[in-house]
C-alpha cells in the first residue's frame, strides 16, 4: 500500500511540475539528486498505460494541492542514481526512504486513489517534456523550410490539401472548377476596392492586325487576320495558395468557363486557325481575371464610296458586339493602350492600298430586344494610285496626243486620217471596258468615268474633226469649178473678161481657146488672190484643231486634278487631325 502511494505522489508531483512549471532552483536540485525529465516522464507513461490518465490525472491536481500544504521536498538520500528504473514500472530499494509528514497527507492520498479507481480511462497522450521542448525550439528553423508548402493555406473553403508533389496547374485548375457554373455570367467586379459591386460585367477589348489582303471592290469585301482579345473579371475563378501561388494558369481550351458571346457584326466567312495546335489562348490570373485571345481569318465587309475611284480614300470597319447579351449584362470597352496593334510593315505591304490610320470607336445599337455594346474599328485604306498612273492615265493621255497627228496630215491624206482616228477610238474604248469590268456597276459617275469619257471624247472629236476638214475642203473645191466655168468667160491679168469659148465647131471635138494677153498683174489681182487662199476654211480648220485640242485638254487636266485629288488629300488631313 505505501508504494502504490508512493507512486502516485510521483505522477501528481510530475504533472505538477508540467503544468506549474517549477522554478529553475528546483530543476536544479533535481538534476543534481540524478532525478532526470525523461525518467518521470517514463513514470508517468508507464501508469497511464496501466490505466491512469493525464486527463484524470490534471482533474486530481486540484484536490492535491489543496491537501498538501508545502511543496514535494526530498532528501538528499531519497532518490538515487542506483534506483532501478524500467520499463515495466518503477521498484525502489527501500521503502522506508519516503514518508510521509501526517496523516493528512496520508487521508489525502486515499482519497486520490478512490477519485483515480473511479475515473473512466481516457487516451494516454504524452505531455511534452522540458528537453522535448527544448529540441523543438532548437529545430524551428528547420522545420520552416521543410513545411513551407504544408502552412500555404488557401482562401476557397472546399479546398483539398495541397498534394505532395506541390502547386501545379492542374491541381488549382481542379479546385477552381469546384461548384463553377460556366452557364452562368460572373457578378460585376471593382478590382481597385476588390469587391462586387452592381452592373454589367466590363469586357476589355484589343485586337492585333496581322495581315490585310484580297480587298475586292466588286463585292466590296476584304480579308483581314488578327488576333482577337478579351480580358474580364470573374470572382468565382480567384485563387491563392500564400507566396508559392503562380501569377497565373493557362486552361486548355476544352475547359468550360464563361465567355462573352462577342461576334462580328459585318461578318462574312470566319475560321480559327487549327494548325499545329488550335490558336486559343486562356490565362487565369490569380485575382480573377481571364484572358480569352484567339487567331482569327474574318472576311468583312466594306461598303465602298467610289466617287473618287481611283483616288480615293476607303474605310473598312471592324464591329464586335455581343449577339445575346444588353448593356445591362456587358460593357465593351477598349483597352486604355493601344486597343489596336499592327504588325510591322502591314501599311506598305497591301497591293494596292496603304493603310493611313486606324481609329477606334463605339456603335452601340438600338434594337427591339435591347441596346447592345459595340466597338468599331476603323481602317483608313488609301488607294495607290500609281498603278492606275502607269496602266490608265498616261497611256490614255498618249492615245489623245497620237489622235492629234491627224492635224498636222495633208486633208487629201484620206486613208492615213481615218485609220488613225478610228484606231485610237477602238484602243481607248477597249481599255475603258477593262478598268469598268474591275468595278461594281453603280449608279454614279467615278472620276475614272470622267477621265475615260473626256479622252474618248477629244479622241472622237478629232476623228470629226477630219470629217468637218474633208468636207469643206470639197466644198471650195466645188466653188472654184463653178467660179471657172461660168459662162465660158475668164478673167485676164488686166481683169478685163474675154471670151474664152467662143465658138465650137461641131466637126472638131476640141475648144477653140484664145491666148490670154500677157500683160503685169495688178495690185487688185494681187489682193484677190491672197484672200481667196485665206479663206479656205479646210486649212483654217486644221490650224484651229492644232491649237485648240491640247489648249482643252490641258485645261481640263487642271480641272479634273484639282476637283478630285486635291480636295480629297486635305479633307483626310483635316478629319485625321482631329482628336
Amino acid at each position: 500500500m505505501v508504494t502504490l502511494r508512493l507512486v502516485l505522489l510521483l505522477l501528481l508531483l510530475t504533472i505538477a511540475q508540467i503544468d506549474c512549471k517549477p522554478p529553475a532552483s528546483t530543476i536544479k536540485r533535481q538534476r543534481q539528486k540524478g532525478i532526470s525529465g525523461v525518467r518521470r516522464s517514463g513514470a508517468s507513461s508507464h501508469f497511464q498505460s496501466h490505466g491512469g490518465g493525464v486527463a484524470s490525472g490534471h482533474h486530481e491536481l486540484n484536490l492535491t494541492d489543496a491537501l498538501l500544504d508545502d511543496d514535494y521536498n526530498f532528501d538528499d538520500d531519497d532518490l538515487t542514481e542506483g534506483d532501478d528504473v524500467t520499463d515495466d514500472g518503477v521498484t525502489y530499494e527501500d521503502d522506508d526512504d519516503v514518508t510521509t509528514d501526517d496523516d493528512v497527507r496520508d487521508d489525502g492520498l486515499d482519497a486520490v486513489v478512490e477519485g483515480l479507481e473511479a475515473a473512466p480511462p481516457s487516451t494516454p497522450t504524452s505531455p511534452p517534456t522540458t528537453q522535448s521542448t527544448v529540441a523543438e525550439e532548437e529545430s524551428t528553423t528547420e522545420d520552416e523550410t521543410t513545411t513551407t508548402e504544408q502552412s500555404i493555406l488557401e482562401t476557397r473553403e472546399d479546398a483539398s490539401p495541397i498534394p505532395a508533389e506541390g502547386l501545379t496547374d492542374t491541381f488549382i485548375i481542379g479546385e477552381m472548377m469546384k461548384g463553377y457554373d460556366p452557364r452562368v455570367r460572373p457578378a460585376s467586379w471593382d478590382n481597385t476596392t476588390q469587391q462586387q459591386i452592381t452592373g454589367p460585367v466590363n469586357v476589355e477589348v484589343n485586337m492585333l492586325i496581322r495581315s490585310i489582303s484580297k480587298i475586292d471592290n466588286v463585292n466590296m469585301e476584304y480579308s483581314v487576320q488578327l488576333t482577337f482579345r478579351e480580358s474580364w473579371y470573374d470572382p468565382r475563378l480567384r485563387y491563392n495558395y500564400g507566396v508559392s501561388t503562380p501569377d497565373f494558369v493557362i486552361m486548355d481550351q476544352d475547359t468550360k468557363v464563361w465567355m462573352p458571346d462577342s461576334f462580328f457584326q459585318n461578318e462574312k466567312q470566319a475560321h480559327r486557325h487549327i494548325i499545329d495546335k488550335p490558336n486559343v489562348l486562356i490565362r487565369v490570373y490569380r485575382y480573377g481575371m481571364i484572358l480569352y485571345s484567339v487567331r482569327l481569318s474574318l472576311v468583312l465587309s466594306c461598303p465602298m464610296r467610289l466617287q473618287n475611284y481611283p483616288m480615293d480614300i476607303q474605310t473598312c470597319l471592324i464591329d464586335v458586339a455581343s449577339y445575346a447579351y444588353t448593356d445591362k449584362d456587358i460593357n465593351y470597352s477598349w483597352k486604355e493602350i493601344s486597343p489596336v496593334q499592327q504588325k510591322d510593315g502591314l501599311n506598305t505591304s497591301l497591293p494596292s492600298f496603304k493603310l493611313e490610320a486606324v481609329k477606334t470607336d463605339y456603335c452601340t445599337s438600338n434594337t427591339n430586344t435591347g441596346t447592345y455594346s459595340c466597338l468599331r474599328t476603323q481602317l483608313v485604306l488609301k488607294r495607290q494610285f500609281s498603278y492606275y498612273l502607269l496602266q490608265l492615265y498616261i497611256p490614255s493621255s498618249m492615245l489623245v496626243i497620237v489622235s492629234w497627228v491627224s492635224f498636222w496630215l495633208d486633208r487629201s491624206a484620206v486613208p492615213a486620217r481615218v485609220t488613225l482616228g478610228v484606231t485610237t477610238l477602238l484602243t481607248m474604248t477597249t481599255q475603258a471596258s477593262g478598268i469598268n469590268a474591275k468595278l461594281p456597276p453603280v449608279a454614279y459617275i467615278k472620276a475614272i468615268d470622267v477621265w475615260i469619257g473626256a479622252c474618248l471624247t477629244f479622241i472622237f472629236g478629232a476623228l470629226l474633226e477630219f470629217a468637218l476638214v474633208t468636207f469643206l475642203a470639197g466644198r471650195n473645191e466645188q466653188k472654184k469649178k463653178k467660179t471657172t466655168d461660168n459662162g465660158l468667160l475668164e478673167a485676164n491679168e488686166c481683169g478685163v473678161w474675154i471670151p474664152k469659148n467662143a465658138l465650137e465647131r461641131a466637126e472638131r471635138a476640141e475648144k477653140q481657146r484664145l491666148e490670154a494677153i500677157a500683160a503685169r498683174p495688178g495690185p487688185l489681182t494681187r489682193w484677190w488672190r491672197r484672200n481667196s487662199a485665206a479663206r479656205d476654211t479646210s486649212l483654217q480648220c486644221d490650224f484651229f484643231s492644232r491649237i485648240m485640242f491640247p489648249l482643252l485638254f490641258i485645261f481640263f487636266n487642271i480641272l479634273y486634278w484639282t476637283h478630285y485629288q486635291y480636295p480629297d488629300l486635305d479633307k483626310h488631313a483635316n478629319a485625321t487631325a482631329k482628336p
